[in-house]
């Protein structure tokens, strides 16, 4: 059977780069993604990126969703005690609206090193996070207004997400705090790039079990993994391709044994059949060079049309 009819794929947008992004790329890939029957394309939320060129997450997302017909558009993630939660709320529902009903939402805490530049303090970050979190599903499911610790409303908002009762809110995170929480609150979870399978396969069944113990279906829950890859016909080149990002972007090459995937067409299908045997349910392929080459290389892995 083909992997596309067993599992979900994303497929990450060209939406921070070294060099200038180019804007033809990013649309062709955009268009490309959503004609192979892809489910999701993807950007990240890198606002004071002092490293590399990058898109503001939204309004990325709203171009690509104006270009395409099928695909679903989500950040993942979304720092969200840095933002007002009343602003994400609103600009994620006229996305959606604009999309007919395409976005996701990934929200998470960040680093605490992210907090300073924004003026915003990192101590009692989770509960603000918390908050937000609940703050917008109300903002986008009712008029009745919010009353926290951190935010007060005194109404909600008339402009509502197309999806109903809201936009799907994904989380990440490793922690079992964190993991706990996305079961409890969110929609679906992902783990991070530069994360290992077996941190992935360790996750699982934390989060299966809350979901359970909250009453919650396991199997209405996406749990997804992103991986940071390079494919080539030639594993020397995909290994020296990858490893070289990793120690540009992490400083650590070797962590591509442990955090990412650099091999041939083969090779990445037995690594997705593996995060599949640990319980993933979606995959976001993350290429690090060569977008459209890996976008057509990942047709074949996954047999799509």
């Amino acid at each position: 059977m083909a992997l596309k009819d067993e599992m979900e794929f994303g497929f990450v947008l060209p939406c921070r780069s070294w060099d200038p992004i180019d804007v033809a790329e990013f649309e062709r890939v955009a268009k490309r993604a959503d004609e192979l029957g892809f489910r999701d394309l993807w950007v990240t939320e890198n606002s004071l990126d002092n490293d590399a060129h990058s898109l503001d997450a939204i309004v990325a997302l709203t171009h690509a969703a104006a270009i395409t017909q099928r695909i679903r558009v989500g950040v993942s993630v979304v720092v969200l005690p840095l933002h007002s939660p009343i602003h994400v709320a609103h600009q994620v529902a006229t996305l959606d609206h604009l999309s007919r009903g395409r976005a996701i939402l990934g929200v998470g805490l960040g680093r605490t090193d992210h907090y300073a530049p924004f003026n915003v303090p990192p101590e009692r970050r989770v509960a603000r996070f918390n908050e937000g979190v609940a703050l917008i599903k109300s903002i986008w499911t009712n008029d009745d207004g919010f009353k926290g610790e951190f935010y007060n409303v005194s109404h909600g908002m008339k402009q509502r997400p197309a999806q109903q009762p809201h936009p799907p809110i994904w989380l990440g995170g490793t922690h079992p705090d964190s993991l706990r929480r996305a079961a409890r609150i969110a929609d679906g979870w992902m783990g991070a790039g530069g994360s290992s399978k077996a941190a992935f396969k360790d996750a699982v069944p934390l989060i299966r079990a809350t979901l359970e113990a909250s009453g919650r279906d396991p199997a209405k829950f996406p749990l997804s993994k992103r991986v940071f890859l390079s494919v080539h016909e030639d594993l020397n080149k995909a290994r020296e391709e990858a490893g070289r990002w990793f120690a540009e972007v992490y400083h650590n090459p070797k962590m591509l044994d442990t955090g990412g995937f650099a091999g041939t067409p083969s090779q990445a299908r037995e690594y997705i059949e593996e995060l599949q045997s640990y319980g993933a349910t979606h995959v976001l392929l993350n290429p690090i060079f060569r977008y459209e080459e890996q976008l057509e290389a990942f047709r074949e892995v996954l047999e799509m049309k």
